[in-house]
């Protein structure tokens, strides 16, 4: 097709719901990974500030895997390989389940906690000892004084990796195409596929991607300055 037609997508109703369809399926597989990742990263950090040495090189080669794996190749190691591996009942509940999208966030939530935890751990880290040492001055035993003291302040510190982490999550969620998950980015092939409109579709696309991930951004920046008394105060 000739010449550039942006309403040929956007009005028509098919197309439009694909992509809606597609944005659902996105923060489906977003905020479900990220609350898996979140979850996982809290538990391996309380893991690895254990007095149990070979806890932390538990959570040492967890991190290291994940991190140096691409993303791509853990989504689909889940999907074609443990998979195949499952019993056939739970194969087929998954599959009457959205296996894909299921499998999505299980990888990519796996994948992102590895990054999450480092991310605590290093707020956590850069937390004054004294701190500490203040809460049990003042009567706070140390799951006391590591939840109303130093898990605040480390939390804090940790929020503007965490907020670009989540970003990277956000837009990762694309790789869910690889795997069958019927993501934006599988919306927009989709329609390619159908309107043979292939600017306008990945414009259409790029533009949605960019859309919610500078409003993540602006959550995250917002989140911020809520956390930072500092910042608040001026705001």
């Amino acid at each position: 097709m000739k010449g550039f037609d942006l309403s040929a997508i956007l009005t028509n109703p098919d197309y439009t719901a694909m992509l809606l369809h597609g944005i659902e399926m996105t923060f489906v597989i977003f905020f479900g990974s990220w609350l898996l990742a979140m979850a996982l990263a809290f538990t391996l950090l309380c893991i690895r500030f254990s007095p149990f040495r070979f806890g932390d090189r538990i959570v040492a080669v967890y991190v290291s895997y994940h991190r140096n794996v691409p993303t791509l190749v853990q989504l689909m190691l889940w999907y074609f390989g443990i998979f195949t591996l499952l019993p056939d009942w739970l194969t087929a509940w998954l599959v009457a389940h959205n296996a894909e999208t299921i499998f999505a966030v299980l990888g990519l939530g796996l994948c992102q906690a590895a990054y999450f935890s480092e991310d605590l751990r290093s707020g956590l880290r850069s937390v004054s000892p004294g701190q500490m040492e203040a809460a049990k001055a003042l009567g706070h035993g140390y799951l006391s004084a590591m939840r109303f003291v130093i898990l605040p302040q480390g939390v804090r510190n940790a929020l503007p990796p965490l907020i670009n982490h989540s970003v990277s999550l956000f837009k990762n969620s694309s790789l869910a195409i690889v795997i069958g998950a019927p993501e934006l980015t599988h919306a927009v092939k989709e329609v390619e596929n159908l309107s043979f409109r292939t600017f306008e579709i990945y414009l259409i696309g790029t533009v949605l991607y960019l859309f919610f991930s500078l409003l993540i951004m602006g959550a995250g920046a917002y989140l911020s300055m809520r956390a930072d008394p500092v910042r608040g105060a001026r705001a």
